[in-house]
Parts: structure tokens; sequence; C-alpha cells
């Protein structure tokens, strides 16, 4: 769906569209552009049947910049939007622009309910811990402690996990990523489109002027190896400079722990090895906080379900042309004048 039957290749350079790409120099939306741009190439995507919708924030300039259909709606409101656009429009591959405050705060609502609902669309949360385009109020994913022109004496709230709220909301598709690291985002983004239903992913993105460097402890080169761990469906996880660290579960079944390979050799048997379906341990990886864990980073969790959009598609098969059988049908009565 949304895939060009044309046979000629498509470049990145045609799903740009020409306005002027207007972030902050240095934004880490820029790169999250480019990967989106690389991942609908590498589909060859079909730019009439491919939406992008967006609330309000600076992530949600995005759909200006596509050279595809675009809607910029209001505050929290895109799942809305987007949920009309499929259901009478299902052959339209759809694509939700949005940040931490537009989809967790004022969009709370609408994003948990698209997730319960299995809408067939990708979501794509950028992440960058703050409200950016408002000069710079702590957001509901800001860390505790976090000062910013709303929590002058720092937070004391606790952040909302996004991809914990995801899993609880019945998302079929949970995975993470960040702005900078490209090769990792595209396969992510590529898995997101191919999944049928409602596929979330958290993108860490710095904002270089009311947050920058919030995410270096996981994101610098020199960190890298130790404080992320990318997850692969089928195979074990593990990481460190020379994968000498692995994941199992404690002795309780209730939380996770970092076992040095190193020094147990032997205990590389009890390393989980990652299946996208067991959502207790999905549950788990989104938990991991750092610096005592490293951050979890790809596809963690993935399940086949039947889509809101299906329902309606054939919903409306059944009953076209029948619209007054629906209209006089039960607790309906006439006014006689």
């Amino acid at each position: 769906m949304g895939i060009n039957e044309n046979p000629t290749k498509l470049k990145p350079s045609d799903f740009a569209s020409d306005q002027e790409v207007r972030w902050c120099p240095g934004c880490g939306d820029y790169a999250i552009l480019k990967a989106v741009q690389k991942c609908l190439a590498e589909l060859n995507a079909d730019t009439a049947k491919t939406v992008f919708v967006s609330g309000i924030g600076c992530a949600s300039r995005l759909p200006y910049y596509m050279s595809t259909y675009g809607f910029h709606t209001i505050h929290g409101r895109a799942p809305a939007f987007a949920t009309g656009i499929k259901i009478t429009n299902p052959e339209l591959d759809v694509w939700i622009i949005t940040g931490d405050g537009d989809a967790l705060s004022i969009g709370g609502n609408h994003l948990i309910h698209i997730l319960r609902r299995n809408l067939d669309c990708q979501i794509l949360l950028f992440n960058n811990e703050i409200y950016g385009l408002t000069k710079g109020q702590a957001s509901p994913a800001s860390r505790s402690g976090t000062v910013s022109p709303s929590t002058p004496d720092g937070s004391h709230e606790s952040p909302l996990s996004a991809c914990e709220l995801a899993l609880s909301s019945g998302a079929t598709f949970v995975a993470r990523g960040i702005d900078t690291s490209i090769k990792q985002l595209i396969p992510t983004l590529i898995q997101a489109k191919e999944h049928k239903g409602s596929s979330f992913i958290e993108i860490f993105q710095n904002c270089i002027v009311y947050n920058d460097g919030v995410f270096n402890s996981f994101t610098e080169k020199s960190n890298l190896e130790n404080k992320q761990i990318h997850v692969e469906n089928g195979k074990p996880l593990i990481f460190g400079q020379n994968n000498n660290k692995g994941l199992t579960i404690n002795d309780n079944h209730s939380a996770l722990e970092i076992i040095d390979l190193d020094k147990d050799k032997d205990k590389l048997n009890k390393v989980i090895v990652h299946d996208e379906t067991n959502k207790f341990v999905a549950y788990l990886l989104t938990q991991m906080k750092e610096p005592d864990f490293p951050v979890a980073i790809g596809v963690l969790y993935r399940v086949p379900k039947s889509t809101l959009d299906e329902h309606y598609t054939k919903a409306n098969g059944l009953n076209k042309n029948k619209i007054d059988q629906v209209i006089y049908k039960g607790q309906t009565w006439t006014i006689n004048e």
C-alpha cells in the first residue's frame, strides 16, 4: 500500500518539496527528515498515495518539506485527522509526525486511542524532552530536576515514558531510534512501514537551543557501545565494547540484570534472546535507564493484529447503499406535525 508501481527508482530528493527547510541550525529534525526521505526512496513509495499529518510543534513542520500530501493540523489532534484520512482513503499511506509535548500532553488521549484502535499508520514521536517551539518549557517527557521557564526551581514531576505508554495502550509495533543514527533509523522506519497496524517510533532528537546535549550520555561516540543496546529479533541481548555484556532476567523474574560475560562466560546461555512478541520483556527494555542500564534501540515489540481501517473497509462494503436501514434501525422515531 502506497508503493509506487512505476519501475523508475526514486531518490530521496524526489520526496523533498520546494520549501526552504527552516529549523534551528544543528537541530536533530534535519537528520530525521533525511532518514524519512531515504526510507521512502528505498521503498519506492508513491508520492501521490502518501500523506504526512502533524500537530503543533517544531517537528510538525515536516509535512511542508515532503513532496507528498500533507496536513498541518491543530495541537495534539493529528491522530484524529489521520484516522479520518485513513478510514475514508484506505489506499493512502499515512504518517503522523508529532513531538513529546504535542503527543504526550494535550494530545495524550488521542495518542492512546489511535494505538488502541490499531489504525494502519506510522507515528513518529520526536522526543527532545522539552517544548521547543514555545521557548523551552518543561514537557511531560522532561526529566526530574529539569530547569526551564516553567520550572525555574527544577521539575518536581516524573517523566512520562513514551514507549511504556504505547505498550500500555495496546500498540502492535513499538520501536526507538536516534536522530543522528540514520543507518539504524532507516531500517526501523522501513519495518514500521511494512507493519500492518499502528507503528509507534520514539526518536530521541536533540534540541540544540533549549535542551542541548540531554542525550549525550548515550549518544556520544565514546559511550555508544556501553550505553546503547541494539535489539534485533532472534538475536541475544548483548552489548559492550567487545559484546561482553548481556541482559538476563533476575531470579525473581521481575527485572533485568546485566551479566559480565568476561567473568561469567558460562552464563551466556542465560542471556535473553530478543523476541519481538514478548510484551513483558519489551516493557522491561523500555524501563531501562542510565546509568545502571543501556538504552534499548530498535524494534522492541511487534505483533500482528487486525486494523481499524480494515474493519471499516469491510463494514462499508457490507453496508453499501443501506443508509436507510442504518437510519431507521431501532431507537428512531418520527415526529408528526
